[in-house]
């Protein structure tokens, strides 16, 4: 097993900065559990709403890869109109100056100003590689963050409202927000490592965005509480391990998430082993650079959802959706709702 390298002493003060500002997470109780919306056929592979769509290869200046644009343009627009959109243009410096474009879709507090909001951050890439349609690279987890957006969204609707209402806001529990990434140009055109394009112009973009005078944070990237990274989902039995010791600790809320959901009978599969099941402090890295690097190599604390070992299929032709677990992918969908819940610490909408 590797273990993390040290960060540098900058990015390992923000990082730590930023965790001790967030104290709100409270878990579900079993009612509100049992109140996480299904999947239902949204993820079909076939024609499921969020997912089919995505089952294509999606290489960047490809006809596919302005689909998947589209298809999450569309899906906000049409179902989640308080959300807001970011778009992000960049060029790739290897691959034929290729056009990099990330999407970053935001739902914060209507009372926050620039530089207020900190981010929950949820990240996947959806790009492919040429002649893969990356399913669980990329398209499923895509797609569960579209559900976890949807499902979420009454409960902001309804803690935004009732905080407006009190006039509440302006401490750090009061100001969190949700951002949902849709990363380009992780993958590489002619090289066989991740290249990294959209996360790397993206964090750096963030990085040298300055807030006004007297903000509570610096620049963008200093306002983004946990990057939450999502990759190769949708095969069975997955082992998450834990990868970074300063974010343990939310690793062991999914944890508990994940355990208090089987035992409620919620989820649809009945693996070996839980998914997140590494209680201990020994962190290992990621089997290749993945999307999360530049952040954390700025000190954005992060947790990666992502398997190991890595599943066979990937980066073949072959990891396509007639290679995908459902019933895995519909609970990862429960599963990073729940999360996204009990860090906004909805109990406090949940009728007693």
């Amino acid at each position: 097993m590797k273990f993390c390298p040290l960060l540098s002493s900058s990015a390992t003060l923000l990082t730590l900065h930023n965790l001790f500002l967030v104290t709100a997470y409270t878990a579900l109780n079993d009612d509100f559990l049992h109140a996480i919306p299904s999947a239902a056929s949204d993820f079909d592979p076939t024609n499921g709403s969020l997912l089919a769509p995505l089952l294509t290869p999606r290489v960047p200046g490809t006809e596919n890869h302005t689909a998947a644009q589209h298809h999450f343009v569309n899906f906000f627009s049409t179902q989640l109109p308080k959300w807001t959109l970011e778009w992000y243009n960049s060029t790739s410096t290897s691959d034929a100056n290729t056009p990099i474009e990330n999407l970053v879709f935001k739902r914060e507090p209507p009372w926050t100003v620039p530089g207020q909001a900190n981010w929950l951050t949820l990240a996947a890439h959806y790009d492919s590689k040429e002649g893969s349609v990356g399913a669980s690279d990329g398209a499923v987890p895509c797609a569960v963050l579209m559900h976890v957006a949807r499902s979420i969204d009454k409960y902001m609707t309804q803690m935004h409202d009732e905080m407006d209402a009190l006039g509440e806001g302006g401490t750090v529990e009061m100001d969190m927000a949700v951002q949902i990434i849709f990363l380009d140009g992780k993958e590489s055109a002619g090289g066989s490592k991740p290249a990294l394009y959209g996360s790397r112009a993206l964090s750096e973009t963030w990085e040298n965005a300055t807030n006004p005078v007297g903000s509570k944070y610096p620049n963008s990237l200093s306002q983004i509480s946990m990057f939450v990274l999502l990759g190769f989902l949708g095969s069975v039995n997955p082992i998450i391990p834990s990868y970074f010791l300063t974010t343990h600790w939310v690793y062991r809320n999914m944890e508990a998430l994940e355990g208090r959901l089987r035992k409620l009978g919620l989820l649809e599969t009945q693996p070996p082993f839980a998914y997140f099941h590494q209680t201990n402090e020994i962190m290992a890295t990621t089997e290749e650079p993945d999307d999360h690097v530049p952040f954390e190599e700025r000190g954005v604390p992060f947790l990666n959802i992502l398997p190991s070992p890595l599943p066979k299929n990937r980066d073949t032709n072959e990891d396509d959706g007639g290679h995908l677990d459902l019933p895995t992918v519909k609970d990862w969908a429960k599963i990073m709702t729940g999360l996204a819940l009990e860090w906004f610490d909805m109990m406090e909408v949940w009728p007693e």
